[in-house]
């Protein structure tokens, strides 16, 4: 993995970081209707644009981790 993932508090939303309700969250198609998976996002403005926002479909108000592109990539690769 290039970068570990970063936590972000969805409550403490660090600066340039657009509102969760903001994201477009997309939510896998792996999951079900009970919400037991997880969205991502793509924030295209500020110092967190290019990055992958991820969070737990259960708790789309809670935290969520910021990846780069290549660890994202590295981290999925790693359940294949």
């Amino acid at each position: 993995m290039t970068a570990l993932p970063r936590n972000v508090p969805s409550s403490t939303d660090p600066p340039g970081l657009p509102h969760p309700h903001d994201l477009r969250w997309l939510r896998s198609s792996y999951s079900t209707g009970a919400n037991n998976c997880v969205e991502t996002a793509r924030p295209d403005a500020g110092p967190w644009a290019g990055l992958l926002a991820v969070r737990d479909s259960k708790d789309p108000a809670g935290p969520a981790l910021l990846f780069s592109p290549e660890s994202w990539t590295d981290f999925t690769a790693a359940f294949r």
